[in-house]
């Protein structure tokens, strides 16, 4: 699984992320290893892109660029909800 993009803590009041906004809260590190978002780019045909959203009854205590393990091991026990957006995308 390869990992463009993980943010935690985002603002309880953020109702939309806007293409190219930054919607605020934390950095986790991301497969490339950097803080930022990684378009889509898939090598050969069709993708299919995961975006995962949770709702958590807590603040996570973690610092910008916690790996993707630290943050799933941080939710444990706090998940009120979660929702799945799957999106499909081929480069031409």
């Amino acid at each position: 699984m390869w990992d463009h993009w993980l943010k935690f803590n985002l603002p309880a009041t953020l109702t939309s992320i806007e293409e190219g906004e930054d919607p605020g809260g934390v950095s986790g590190t991301n497969t490339s290893g950097d803080l930022n978002y990684g378009p889509p780019c898939p090598p050969d045909k069709e993708h299919r892109y995961f975006f995962y959203l949770y709702s958590l009854d807590t603040i996570l205590d973690l610092k910008e660029g916690a790996t993707k393990s630290e943050i799933k091991k941080a939710m444990q026990e706090h998940i009120l909800q979660k929702t799945t957006l799957v999106g499909l995308y081929e480069r031409r």
